[in-house]
């Protein structure tokens, strides 16, 4: 009864907010809603597939040549399907802890409800603490990912620049997504970059298949254990997208709609991740090794071009979508997020781009970087916390019977559900954050050894 009652209370404010939205019968307001306002399941499928395959699509093959085949396909399935059970505690937690707060009469319109809020609401302080350290961290290097993306991807249809200048330029155009004041606000972007990103999966598949097998080429992976278990965490940041959950779910009209959003949003990911990975790896192999970016191997074409174009235009959104949780924190910090002018908070976010910038400069190592970031990061932020949360939440009798949310039955219920958990902690602490942590900074080490920090060209070929 509670849960019935409790529903009515969340789908309520949405229902009413959605109301206020539609009001205006103007054309102008109609075309606003159409393309800049959204909050459906859809937006939110959108959203989180959209921002799940950014430009780890690229890096992939090079994660294949790591790994090898087989368990290349074994670690996506897997991780899959481990960052859908998390992606769904999350949106369980937050569910929870805006019932509780929605019967204290707390309204929320005019404030974004975030993870580390979440935490604090149901936990303590010192889980909110904890989950802003690495949600933040993790956040802030995300951004820093998209920006060195953007700068390798560019270069392969101009070189008359280097990587770093580049890096310059990306960052000032990334900058301008501090204009964007919310997730709403990313409706006709995220159905954009979903489609970018399915052409060019689809343009790396076909390209390989057609380009054929190199001449002498060689399929040795795994063969040392730094290689394996980098390639392995680079998987584990591609399906960590969703620290960004949470303002997710509260950009929807009815975010205890979202359970099953990612789980789906994720098997359409793997029809793109799995056919180009593979046949890139198919085509070229250990020459992946030295090409972390995988359109560095492909001839130059149109079709080629095309997907660079549209992987940039999609890593400027996917700076957007990792950059806004930040740009929250940090209105929050100084006082201004229930400001409603949009230029007063765009010129307040600004300082939340420098580092990023900065960062990417220093470590421009595109590949490497995203399972350093992966191991010490994600396997904490959205793999660890949410499932000792959700265990900890509800380890009191009282909790479990006053739940909004109790487990699928086919789980075992809470028992079952507590099994899952404590297994993703402990695979996740040891293999990816453990072994995953130790050979990806073995590697990272590598790198700045053999290119160094602030490198102007990084993997770029020699010109004569």
């Amino acid at each position: 009864m509670a849960s019935e009652k409790v529903e009515t209370v969340i789908a309520g404010n949405y229902v009413e907010m959605e109301r206020e939205e539609g009001d205006s019968k103007s054309t102008k307001s109609k075309f606003s809603k159409f393309f800049w306002h959204g909050g459906s399941v859809c937006d939110a499928w959108f959203s989180c597939a959209s921002n799940q395959v950014a430009q780890v699509l690229l890096t992939l093959p090079y994660s294949f040549s790591q790994l090898g085949l087989l368990s290349g396909i074994l670690f996506q399935l897997f991780y899959g399907l481990l960052g859908s059970w998390t992606a769904y505690l999350i949106s369980v937690l937050y569910v929870e802890y805006r019932t509780r707060k929605e019967r204290e009469k707390v309204d929320f319109r005019n404030h974004v409800i975030q993870w580390f809020e979440v935490l604090d609401g149901l936990l303590g302080k010192h889980w909110r603490n904890v989950g802003l350290f690495f949600n933040c961290t993790f956040l802030l290097f995300g951004s820093v990912i998209q920006l060195i993306a953007c700068a390798s991807n560019i270069y392969y249809i101009n070189d008359s620049l280097d990587k770093r200048t580049w890096t310059y330029i990306f960052g000032a155009c990334c900058a301008t997504t501090v204009f964007i004041p919310s997730f709403h606000n990313y409706r006709i972007w995220s159905f954009l970059g979903l489609m970018m990103t399915s052409y060019t999966a689809w343009y790396l598949t076909i390209a390989s298949l057609i380009h054929g097998q190199i001449e002498g080429v060689k399929h040795s992976g795994p063969t040392t254990m730094v290689l394996y278990f980098t390639g392995a965490t680079n998987i584990l940041y591609t399906f960590g997208g969703h620290a960004v959950t949470v303002e997710i779910m509260h950009a929807m009209w009815k975010p205890q709609k979202f359970k099953l959003i990612y789980l789906i949003a994720t098997l359409y990911v793997l029809t793109l991740t799995l056919p180009s990975a593979s046949a890139v790896y198919w085509a070229f192999g250990d020459l992946l090794l030295t090409h972390s970016n995988a359109l560095s191997l492909l001839p130059r074409n149109g079709y080629r071009d095309t997907a660079v174009v549209l992987m940039l235009i999609h890593q400027f959104i996917t700076f957007g979508f990792a950059c806004t949780p930040l740009y929250f924190v940090w209105e929050k910090f100084i006082g201004i997020h229930y400001t409603k002018s949009v230029f007063k908070r765009a010129l307040a976010r600004l300082p939340v781009v420098i580092p990023i910038w900065f960062l990417a400069i220093i470590f421009p190592f595109f590949g490497p970087i995203n399972s350093a970031v992966g191991s010490l990061l994600v396997s904490f932020t959205v793999y660890i916390i949410p499932s000792l949360a959700h265990m900890v939440t509800f380890s009191s009798a009282s909790a479990r019977e006053n739940a909004v949310e109790r487990p699928p039955p086919f789980l075992g219920g809470w028992v079952g559900s507590y099994c899952v958990n404590f297994f993703v902690v402990v695979w996740v602490f040891v293999v990816g954050f453990g072994f995953g942590g130790w050979a990806s900074m073995l590697n990272f080490i590598r790198q700045i050894d053999s290119f160094g920090l602030f490198t102007k060209c990084y993997q770029c070929p020699h010109k004569a």
